[in-house]
């Protein structure tokens, strides 16, 4: 999380809490935030009913400043202090947009992006095709022997190769050797999960060398790695179709996944409904209205946000 602004020592536990969720109000409208930055927030919000009355009154008063700045006069009984407060916040929010570019600052340098939403095709001279999905970052370096190796800085890439040279791809903590095969490949919060699609491959992490095979998957993270497990890869790769498919999956998953997808960002402050398990399937065109189908299908309230961000609880 962001912090913009420090609280003063004499400052009461309370406008520590009201300053702390208006700069994560700030972080949600930039632009910039992620799925991770929900996740904090929803913890955050959870630590007491304190937490969440402050950015429930944090989340007022944003809506009282857009419909202020949109009157020739400022209302009166929005206090002078909470509208220049409101106001700070806003200037902040609007230079974090001004400031935001394809792919956030950590992808500037990246050999292939693409955005929110985006999805691209990339054909390698070395025989390799890449299928980009939604916010990826992938980088080409030269290994020491000479060849070409790829890293997958962040996001979602099926990979097909099809020449007799072994291609290495890097995803956190481990690297993937593949020939002759067809993998679909994901590093999200520091998660990896890879998907042998055809032909086989090898992933060395953490000490270990795992062979996957055709309609296997393998997770790992920074300290540990699970073992292959035989999967419906048709679900695995529907993404390839502008499609989303969740079987038996939390919706504050579902949650989460949407917002690879979909521009500025919704946000589920209600942690009881987010373990409900849902089966669903949305193609990706029907993202823009999915906040009102969660609303209708589940009865939470819809407050929406500057930059597409809609708080449901």
């Amino acid at each position: 999380m962001n912090i913009f602004r420090f609280p003063s020592p004499e400052s009461t536990p309370q406008d520590r809490l009201t300053l702390e969720a208006r700069d994560w109000l700030v972080l949600l409208t930039s632009g910039r935030a992620t799925v991770a930055d929900a996740r904090a927030l929803r913890e955050w919000c959870a630590q007491s009913a304190e937490h969440a009355q402050a950015f429930e009154q944090a989340k007022v008063l944003w809506q009282q400043l857009g419909r202020a700045l949109e009157q020739p006069r400022v209302p009166r009984h929005l206090g002078r202090r909470a509208f220049l407060g409101g106001a700070i916040a806003a200037s902040a929010a609007f230079f974090l947009i001004r400031g935001t570019v394809p792919g956030g600052f950590s992808g500037l340098g990246a050999d292939y992006i693409t955005e929110v939403g985006e999805q691209r095709r990339v054909d390698l001279e070395d025989g390799v095709s890449l299928e980009l999905n939604t916010q990826t970052r992938i980088n080409r370096r030269e290994s020491a022997g000479g060849t070409r190796d790829l890293v997958l800085l962040s996001g979602e890439v099926e990979v097909q190769t099809r020449a007799s040279v072994v291609l290495k791809m890097q995803a956190g903590t481990g690297w993937l050797s593949a020939s002759q095969a067809r993998f679909n490949l994901r590093n999200t919060d520091q998660n990896v999960c890879v998907t042998c699609l055809d032909g086989a491959l090898q992933v060395d992490v953490l000490g270990r060398s795992i062979r996957l095979e055709s309609g296997q998957q393998l997770t790992y993270g920074a300290r540990q790695a699970g073992t292959p497990q035989a999967v419906d890869t048709s679900l695995v790769i529907a993404w390839r179709q502008q499609i989303l498919v969740f079987k038996d999956a939390t919706l504050a998953t579902v949650i989460d996944e949407i917002n690879r997808y979909r521009p500025g960002m919704l946000l589920l402050l209600n942690s009881e409904l987010g373990k409900r398990k849902v089966q669903a399937r949305f193609s990706l065109d029907q993202l823009a209205g999915v906040a009102l189908m969660i609303r209708d299908a589940y009865g939470v309230k819809c407050t929406e946000l500057p930059g597409g961000v809609v708080v449901l609880s």
